[in-house]
């Protein structure tokens, strides 16, 4: 999609009502308050938020796209470039490094032959390091979506990655899967 145009950018009518929906949270002129939930909506819509995507959302909220962009690029949790259809993010702080973080996304490096803020060239997987995911008695922790995977040993790592790259090929070609079935 990194060809897209602004013109091809837009919600279906049922992600619009709820951009308006959540807009209505918020006073007359405030609705940069929705950034984040729209943007949320925005990357499970187009996969990624490329600058013509976060122009988009700009313009829907009636801010200055400069706006989105800094929230965008802020958080960890939004995609600036396309990714797999699994993100999987590692805390990269002190205390899940202590018992062994590092350890396991050098040996997912080293098992998909990509690096940190890499994706696969089969385009299933992605490997980030974040920052806490606020999960310190249960590291080595990665998240997928909304889901935490904990205690992770290579073993672990290597059921989750066969489990989930069996449920790739039924995964949309945009959205980044949740490994919810695991």
């Amino acid at each position: 999609m990194a060809t897209e145009t602004i013109a091809e950018i837009k919600f279906p009518a049922e992600k619009l009502a709820k951009v308006t929906e959540i807009m209505g949270r918020y006073p007359e002129g405030k609705h940069k308050s929705a950034i984040l939930p729209v943007l949320h909506l925005a990357q499970d819509e187009f996969g990624w938020l490329s600058v013509p995507v976060m122009d988009y959302v700009a313009g829907l909220l009636r801010i200055q796209p400069i706006e989105v962009y800094e929230v965008a690029t802020f958080y960890s949790m939004y995609h600036m470039k396309p990714v797999g259809k699994f993100v999987m993010e590692f805390c990269q702080t002190g205390p899940c490094c202590l018992v062994g973080a590092e350890k396991i996304v050098k040996y997912i490096e080293k098992k998909l032959n990509i690096k940190a803020g890499e994706t696969t060239a089969d385009g299933v997987f992605t490997l980030k390091t974040v920052e806490c995911l606020a999960s310190c008695g249960t590291a080595p922790i990665m998240q997928v979506g909304e889901y935490y995977y904990e205690n992770l040993t290579e073993a672990k790592v290597d059921e989750l990655l066969d489990k989930w790259r069996a449920e790739a090929a039924n995964l949309p070609e945009h959205k980044a899967g949740t490994g919810a079935s695991l």
